[in-house]
């Protein structure tokens, strides 16, 4: 191929980069020329690219350090690409800036939205009989994606989650006075990564005793129940809760008021409080929330050898898919074994894969919908095994340089 480029879109996690050193490091070996859009498609209709031919002295070093960088080193968008139907001028654009540059290749690195966007983009491209190859490299904390086995971040994630939650069990061990602790977890209708919490469970921590997940109908009363069970039997209780969860009309539980963002995903905030204001009012005992926020996204000096690894491996494939002519497609990881774990990479086409949403199977969620299964713990394993090396000075991990972002 002559040039490609490659963007990255929608919430950042601790191995997106690790996909964009992968879709780097086969580009520049097969092509003319390998741009890199800042804040995706936003960056690709400004034109407001980054030449990485340039960093061609260092560039070994300059890609280790961006495996293990968190975040999107390129920035990021949450912008909704309309219909071709609907505005006609955004693709001429698009593809005029495509053909100006020589670009024979476009890689979107993201989740469910950004999936979106490229395949909208390898449809028009196909009504225009454009000879440009589209390939989506799937990212998202949120597990969400179909026709994967699971999606790169997850893994850094889950491995972040259950160690915050085994350290916050020794913490509120100490204490001989009842009190719970509710700690919600990322996922607006997926609750995969408040599943990982399970993995804090080891031979002498049984903590938390429940977890709830947004697939199930949260019902107030039976949680309250649930919890005075537990008190019964310890002092100690520590919940994990997904911020999606709705009860069995679909409101979710919030403390406050839901706002929507472009996409029209609604905007949660206040799971855990509300819970944690619930038990107060109804037990009349010590209770506290912590939401892990951000930071379970991020935290990447707890990231999962195994999700970075996968990850660059997706992005290599990208390239290669697109070299053997493949367009409109996302690589996916099939599992193939739990133990030994094995995984390989395939292709699915984006057409099966926008606008869809994969959830935690019922039967992977106890009967009461208050706790998770032992098949989901031994799917969950080996995502968040294998430790990175970081580099450190003054203290702090060494990352790549962003000052291009400010």
């Amino acid at each position: 191929m002559r040039n490609i480029i490659v963007a990255q879109s929608g919430g950042p996690t601790t191995a997106i980069n690790a996909s964009l050193s992968g879709v780097l490091s086969e580009g520049l070996k097969n092509c003319n020329k390998v741009f890199g859009a800042l804040h995706g498609i936003s960056g690709v209709l400004s034109e407001n690219f980054i030449e990485f031919n340039n960093y061609s002295e260092t560039i070994s070093e300059f890609l280790g350090r961006l495996k293990i960088s968190p975040a999107c080193f390129l920035g990021s968008c949450r912008v909704k690409l309309p219909n071709h139907n609907e505005d006609l001028e955004i693709y001429k654009k698009l593809f005029k800036t495509f053909e100006k540059n020589e670009i024979d290749a476009f890689f979107y690195i993201g989740g469910n939205d950004s999936m979106d966007t490229i395949s909208k983009l390898a449809a028009y491209g196909d009504s225009i009989g454009s000879p440009i190859r589209f390939v989506g490299v799937p990212k998202t904390v949120d597990n969400d994606l179909i026709c994967t086995d699971h999606t790169p971040g997850f893994g850094s994630a889950a491995k972040f989650i259950a160690t915050s939650m085994l350290e916050m069990a020794h913490d509120t061990a100490i204490y001989e006075v009842p009190h719970v602790t509710i700690v919600e977890i990322m996922g607006r209708n997926a609750g995969w990564l408040t599943a990982a919490a399970a993995l804090a469970r080891n031979e002498y921590n049984t903590l938390p005793q429940l977890i709830y997940l947004p697939e199930v109908p949260f019902d107030k009363k039976a949680f309250i129940n649930d919890v005075k069970a537990e008190l019964s039997k310890t002092n100690n209780v520590v919940i994990a809760v997904s911020e999606g969860i709705k009860d069995k009309d679909g409101n979710y539980i919030q403390n406050d008021t839901a706002t929507q963002d472009k996409f029209g995903h609604t905007q949660l905030s206040g799971a855990g409080k509300a819970l944690e204001l619930l038990v107060i009012e109804e037990l009349g005992l010590k209770c506290r929330s912590v939401e892990l926020n951000i930071v379970q996204r991020c935290a990447a000096h707890i990231s999962s050898k195994t999700d970075l690894d996968e990850s660059e491996n997706l992005g290599r494939m990208a390239v290669k898919f697109a070299l053997e002519g493949e367009s409109g497609i996302m690589p996916v990881l099939k599992r193939l074994s739990n133990n030994p774990y094995k995984c390989e990479i395939e292709f699915s086409k984006l057409s099966e894969i926008a606008n869809k949403e994969r959830l935690v199977p019922r039967k992977w969620i106890t009967e009461k919908g208050n706790d998770v299964t032992d098949e989901m713990v031994q799917y969950l394993k080996p995502l968040i095994m294998g430790e990175i090396i970081i580099n450190y000075r003054d203290g702090l991990p060494v990352y790549e340089n962003i000052a291009h972002l400010y």
